[in-house]
């Protein structure tokens, strides 16, 4: 559980970062990593609690980082 758990915070940070060179935001390094992680932490811990996601966490940490990177930016822009 604790190895999945880390698993998820690397792979949020790749995508953040990913996201963030490749131009799919605009948002900066830092706050992509950090909405990325905040976003598979929640997923997470939704997975563990009700089991809700896909049998791999390497996908829910990847699906969830990005549902986060488009739902968080544009909830804030006005």
């Amino acid at each position: 559980m604790f190895l999945a758990l880390m698993g998820t915070i690397v792979i949020a940070g790749i995508v953040g970062y990913a996201a963030e060179r490749s131009g799919f935001t605009q948002n900066g390094i830092l706050p992509s990593i950090i909405i990325c992680v905040g976003g598979a932490f929640l997923f997470y811990f939704l997975r563990l609690m009700f089991g809700v996601g896909f049998n791999a966490p390497g996908w829910n940490a990847i699906a969830s980082s990005i549902g986060a990177l488009i739902i968080v930016p544009f909830h804030w822009r006005r």
